[in-house]
């Protein structure tokens, strides 16, 4: 790829590449800093001068070192003054938050949809959550809004920024972010910049920003709803792929000739795995994604009844299977198993690392760690403010057509 760029561009990816050395060792003085990234003292004292007046950094009190001459000043990441948006378009209800740079959550709501089959509605109601935080008075408390990330279940083209299929909401090519974007006309968000990914490569951004974890990368994040799908971050970056289809594991095939999937063919691990499957597999088809009969589900296993753990433990096999296909595709350091399918707890957990483990030992590597989110219920709405950390702090790096500026 063939790129160029003026002098404005070049200093923002320096005045970012200080925000993200900052993130990932704070208490760097200015001359630690221009040692770390390369560039001149003289540079480095004047891009942290306009990053303390924007907000995105603070001072800590002075350093005795010993040494003769002015004592280091310790600069760290501001939490006090710059907010990020963040949103769950999710199948039964919709999530928001707000969180300051570190990943800390200032406000959140949960939302449920007036009419799961309106996508217009259904963004009004986050536009409408969104601009009540960041009005006067809000839950903002005056902190300035950077950008927006909207976690989304389904698959996002990223050469146009377009939902282009969510299944278990049955839309199809929705613009998210032009209807978000003319909600919030004229209010404190307009012209904020907006990112959109499908769901499991948001939450993938919450484990890398926001987590705190070294060395946690490459790392996966498979999210396991009433659908199948996985985030893959390599080298800080996420995945995607040519049109934004990559990390679409759902659709694996885990099991030749097995039930048939929504997408027409037999043994995805859509089909073994996810919890559509499972109410499928337990109270017969067809089987709609009802909340209720998800709670009955959880319910049931959670007490033992035979049809409903039998069918958790033979998905939680299923999932080693995929667990496996990932390591040896991927070969990541984590993987974060995340998603609703986490309330069935250990009796689906166990069964798939057991899974791994026989695996491992027969070809006797190490296995990645396997471990569960640390974001919770908000770990979607979290990575979409995660993301719009993420592409912020990368001015020049590709962030796909779903990244739109300031008008």
């Amino acid at each position: 790829m063939i790129v160029a760029g003026d002098q404005q561009l070049l200093k923002q990816i320096n005045r970012m590449a200080l925000v993200r050395q900052l993130c990932g060792a704070p208490g760097l003085s200015r001359a630690a800093l221009a040692e770390a990234v390369g560039l001149t003292k003289s540079t480095v004292s004047l891009l942290v001068r306009e990053l303390l007046d924007e907000g995105w950094l603070s001072e800590s009190e002075l350093v005795a070192t010993g040494a003769l001459g002015r004592r280091a000043t310790p600069l760290r990441l501001d939490s006090g003054r710059l907010a990020l948006l963040g949103a769950d378009l999710g199948i039964g209800g919709a999530r928001v938050v707000a969180t300051d740079l570190l990943g800390t959550v200032l406000a959140e709501r949960a939302l449920p949809y007036p009419d799961p089959a309106d996508p217009a509605a259904c963004v009004g109601l986050i536009a409408d959550a969104l601009v009540a935080m960041a009005a006067p008075g809000g839950a903002l408390a005056g902190r300035a809004p950077l950008g927006l990330g909207i976690g989304v279940p389904g698959v996002v083209d990223d050469a146009t920024g377009v939902l282009r299929y969510a299944p278990h909401l049955g839309w199809r090519d929705v613009d998210v972010l032009g209807r978000l974007r003319a909600h919030c006309a004229g209010t404190a968000l307009a012209g904020l910049p907006l990112f959109i990914q499908n769901e499991a490569n948001v939450a993938a951004l919450a484990e890398l920003e926001f987590a705190g974890q070294v060395g946690a990368d490459p790392l996966i994040y498979l999210s396991i709803g009433y659908g199948v799908g996985a985030g893959i971050v390599v080298n800080g970056r996420l995945l995607t792929g040519l049109y934004g289809f990559a990390g679409e594991v759902g659709h694996t095939i885990l099991q030749q000739g097995g039930p048939r999937c929504s997408c027409g063919r037999r043994g995805c691990a859509d089909a073994l795995i996810g919890l559509q499957a499972l109410m499928d597999a337990v109270y017969g088809q067809p089987c709609p994604p009802e909340p209720e009969r998800l709670e009955r589900l959880f319910a049931q296993a959670g007490a033992g009844e035979p049809a409903a753990c039998q069918a958790v433990e033979a998905a939680g096999r299923h999932m080693g299977v995929l667990l496996n296909n990932l390591w040896v595709a991927f070969d990541p350091m984590c993987i974060v198993v995340g998603g609703a399918a986490l309330r069935l707890g250990e009796r689906f957990l166990a069964p798939g690392r057991a899974v791994l483990r026989a695996y491992a030992e027969a070809t006797q590597l190490p296995a990645p760690v396997i471990r569960t989110p640390h974001f919770g219920a908000n770990a979607i709405a979290i990575g979409g403010a995660a993301m719009a950390r993420h592409h912020l702090m990368r001015p020049f790096g590709g962030q796909g057509a779903g990244w739109l500026p300031r008008a």
